[in-house]
């Protein structure tokens, strides 16, 4: 029976194999034969291939999927002409900014593969540092939303001064931690396979560098300058990014507990040279074949995978009015300016730019659309719009330095407890209302707070070597993701 069940899968698998290549033009299924030679090389040979483990990210992002299905051609065409296959990893972090639309991506990706049930195939999801098997339908646990939640204010709250206000940088650390803690649980693997450019492993490095300064952990080497070096930077910057903020009982730990291994073996390989062709050339591949759904807007504006379009032009014109004085819609128009060169530089349709002045536009004319980006900051990261007010202000760094502005902008009837805010800061006593109202404006307890309070004002060390994410680099980066 279990023979006949293998023969049948066997012959399923290279169906599924037939039909994705049928998607695949001539330059594809040579960058395939190449790209199953680097790996049967970083394996130490075709013989060593059925013991050889590879990790593939998953974000449900249109690069990640098209990844996945190469290397799931990849293993399958092995698989076919040999005794074993390579095994295959696939894991996503799961956190408060991940949409639903990922997800769904994600699974409609992995059923046209045909990865659920492949004995050689594992699935995974972390959620609040603890590895599940990947379930699309599950929402983020309570206490992962809670921990994204929070560690997403502690790092918004430690900016330099001159520093642009944003959201994301909290999702760097977290995805490094992930990146290390994923390629060491049961048993590790061999290999991480990306296909980023060299610009976007530069970014992805460029906002590791600022997290880790927020997070109190010290700058990055500056010899880092690509995914070569990932596992290397990961290891010096331990296990845990978070430890400046949290006591030792305050931190969850990885679990399940005693499946990580303590020495990793893994390297990088890097198959963005497998990325061949234009982009429109592996639309079929990408809707057709994997059910790919693409939100257009973040398709073409998103210089990382993390930015949310809308939720970046709502902060950008609260920046505008709440601390630079002037009006939300001069924050919106600079921005839609910004976003537009960016999509023109990319050579994005004139249609697609129109469509985005109307959406981001509206942001600028219509009191229901900003109330539109509130409610989505409220939905997906738990954030008030108070909340958001005041980390634009970020006022409990450094002995609370820029307490008194933020009072007198947006809360002149606090200014008479400044003495017990700062008490209550220091770890002394404060009346109960002064506490309680600290928590609501913040998002933040007090005892939280107080470690903001204590740490000095964050001067960001220059960027490693070699990280100058300058015009050049974007180009080269948007004519990649193009072809």
């Amino acid at each position: 029976m279990s023979t006949i069940h293998d023969q049948a899968m066997n012959y399923v698998y290279q169906q599924v194999l037939q039909r994705l290549l049928s998607f695949f033009s001539r330059a594809e299924r040579t960058a395939l034969q190449l790209l199953i030679q680097r790996l049967a090389v970083a394996a130490g040979g075709m013989e060593r291939i059925g013991s050889f483990k590879v990790l593939v990210v998953q974000s449900g992002t249109r690069d990640s999927c098209y990844t996945l299905a190469l290397m799931r051609a990849a293993q399958l065409s092995i698989a076919g002409r040999a005794p074993a296959t390579f095994q295959l990893r696939v894991a996503t972090l799961r956190w408060n900014g991940m949409a639903a639309p990922a997800l769904q991506n994600m699974h409609r990706s992995f059923s046209a593969l045909f990865l659920y049930d492949d004995p050689r195939v594992e699935l995974l999801m972390v959620d609040d540092r603890e590895v599940l098997p990947f379930d699309y339908q599950a929402p983020v646990s309570e206490a992962g939303s809670e921990a994204n939640r929070v560690n997403l204010l502690m790092m918004a709250h430690r900016r330099a001064c001159d520093e642009v206000r944003e959201l994301w940088d909290d999702v760097y650390l977290a995805t490094a931690e992930f990146y290390g803690q994923i390629a060491r649980w049961n048993n590790g693997v061999d290999a991480l396979v990306g296909s980023e450019p060299l610009p976007r492993q530069r970014q992805f490095l460029e906002g590791l560098n600022r997290a880790v300064q927020k997070a109190g952990i010290g700058a990055l080497p500056a010899s880092a300058g690509s995914f070569d070096d990932l596992f290397v930077v990961l290891d010096g910057l331990g296990g845990d990014g978070y430890r400046e903020f949290y006591s030792d009982n305050e931190r969850t730990p990885w679990r399940p507990a005693g499946q990580f291994e303590a020495c990793r073996r893994t390297s990088f390989i890097d198959i963005h040279d497998m990325v061949v062709g234009k982009l429109e050339e592996r639309w079929p591949l990408l809707t057709d074949f994997l059910g790919f759904h693409a939100e257009e807007m973040a398709l073409h504006l998103g210089e990382s995978d993390y930015v949310d379009p809308l939720i970046a032009a709502h902060l950008r014109g609260m920046q505008a009015s709440y601390i630079e004085g002037g009006a939300y819609a001069d924050g919106i128009a600079e921005h839609l300016k910004q976003c537009l060169a960016t999509m023109r530089r990319k050579q994005v349709p004139e249609p697609v730019c129109e469509r985005l002045l109307a959406t981001l536009g509206n942001l600028r004319d219509h009191d229901e659309q900003r109330v539109l980006a509130a409610q989505c900051l409220q939905q997906s990261f738990g954030l008030s719009e108070a909340q958001v007010v005041c980390l634009l202000f970020a006022p409990f760094i450094d002995g609370g330095a820029g307490l008194e502005r933020f009072l007198r902008s947006c809360h002149p009837g606090m200014l008479v407890a400044m003495p017990d805010l700062h008490r209550a800061m220091q770890g002394l006593h404060a009346p109960e209302q002064v506490l309680h109202w600290m928590s609501d404006v913040s998002g933040l307890p007090v005892k939280l707070i107080g470690r903001l309070y204590a740490m000095a004002p964050l001067r960001m060390d220059a960027a490693p070597a070699n990280r100058e994410f300058d015009e050049a680099d974007a180009v080269a980066s948007d004519r990649s993701a193009e072809g």
